[in-house]
């Protein structure tokens, strides 16, 4: 349907000559009822089929984001790189095992629930960010090795090298340097 109005209302402004947001504001009942008489339909039945929220029904954790998690043998809970420790009183191996449901509301509150009902609970640590794995190829792009002020290619230089002449004995026998 959006992309109906996106494409048809602009154009119809535009034939019209509707170019302030007041102009566009007066025509917009006589657009919605000519809109409602092409492409409503009437309803099979007239019973309303919605039901009225309960005092139970709790709109922030219905409209939550909502993950579930498994609680390790220490009680804790991992989500988005956060581990939450749950605080409880009763005995630690009634909970180990549970499946426990994380909600994340619009507010960015987080609820950990174990049979609907919500958990206290600590963030234990904030995990730091493991370091990415690079190939070996690629670790003198990224890491530039420099060798010591010290190291003999720094040092090294065509003065400081000693020549050395290679003798081949005239005397001895060269034929066999020739043939072997």
């Amino acid at each position: 349907m959006i992309q109906t109005l996106q494409d048809r209302l602009p154009k119809e402004m535009r034939l019209l000559k509707i170019r302030s947001r007041e102009d566009g504001n007066a025509y917009l009942p006589k657009f919605m009822a000519d809109f409602n008489d092409h492409f409503a339909e009437v309803p099979r039945s007239s019973v309303d089929a919605h039901r009225k929220l309960t005092a139970k029904d709790n709109l922030t954790r219905i409209l939550s984001w909502q993950e579930q998690r498994v609680v390790s043998k220490n009680l804790t809970v991992q989500f988005e790189n956060v581990v939450y420790q749950i605080q409880t009183e009763r005995p630690t191996y009634a909970l180990r095992k549970a499946v426990v449901t994380i909600c994340v509301d619009l507010q960015q509150n987080i609820i950990l629930l174990y049979n609907g009902k919500p958990l206290p609970y600590n963030v234990f640590h904030q995990q730091t960010k493991q370091s990415e794995i690079v190939i070996a190829k690629e670790l003198n792009k990224i890491i530039p090795h420099k060798p010591a002020p010290d190291h003999p290619w720094r040092t090294f230089s065509l003065s400081n090298k000693k020549s050395r002449s290679v003798t081949v004995p005239r005397d001895s026998d060269t034929s066999t340097l020739a043939n072997g």
